[in-house]
């Protein structure tokens, strides 16, 4: 199926407002609707990419909160705490523990501005120790009900919309795609526009094709990998 032109638009006009400095890391948050509601937030900020820790042996789980956002927000998945977080901070990224102590600090008070992780725990118990001993800083969500804590995707949606606040305000959006590398763009702009052709060209061992103006991929490929679906 060809791509229209109209929704390679659509494409690039997404595409070009994310951010790569921007994510989350989430460990062992199970249940689907957290977990989807969490991912649909990523996507409505403009993160390009999300981390989680899911150290038991099945695949993460989505259902129709997501509404398909897992599709556009790419996740990283790990087994270990330390081997996420290391990765994280081999990057750039400046960690941000949600976890109620007596270092936190009221995220109102953080500068989000650079490259920014938020990471958040499971449901019930919230980031582990170890976590805990890796974060940069401790942060909290004040609270004025009977109820000390957040829904951990409700958490993780107030602060990442704080983040986009203090970029919006100190008008450091991307709009042109300048929220990532040249070649972190044009892999993305093919996965998203061609995802099957790209599954192909990845267990075949070959680059992704070169795209036009208008989305067309103007390389040589079998006729029938020339689809969208």
């Amino acid at each position: 199926m060809p791509l229209l032109p109209r929704r390679f638009e659509r494409i690039k006009s997404v595409l070009n407002q994310r951010f790569s400095d921007l994510t989350v890391l989430i460990e062992n948050v199970e249940k689907p609707h957290n977990l989807s509601a969490i991912i649909r937030s990523c996507d409505a900020v403009g993160v390009l990419e999300a981390y989680a820790i899911f150290n038991k042996e099945k695949c993460l789980t989505f259902n129709s909160t997501a509404q398909g956002s897992q599709k556009w927000v790419k996740i990283n998945q790990y087994k270990e705490t330390n081997e996420a977080i290391k990765v994280l901070k081999d990057k750039g990224f400046k960690l941000y523990g949600t976890n109620l102590n007596p270092k936190s600090i009221d995220y109102r008070k953080c500068n989000f501005k650079g490259a920014t992780a938020f990471v958040l725990g499971a449901e019930k118990w919230g980031i582990s120790e170890e976590a805990a001993s890796l974060m940069d800083e401790h942060i909290h969500i004040p609270m004025r009900g009977m109820v000390e804590s957040l829904n951990v995707s409700v958490a993780a949606s107030a602060l990442l919309f704080e983040a986009l606040r203090q970029r919006q305000v100190a008008n450091i959006i991307p709009k042109s795609g300048e929220g990532m590398s040249k070649e972190t763009y044009k892999e993305t702009i093919f996965e998203w526009a061609y995802p099957e052709v790209a599954k192909w060209c990845k267990n075949e061992g070959k680059k992704y094709p070169e795209l036009n103006e208008k989305g067309e991929i103007i390389d040589d490929l079998p006729r029938t990998k020339k689809m969208r679906y």
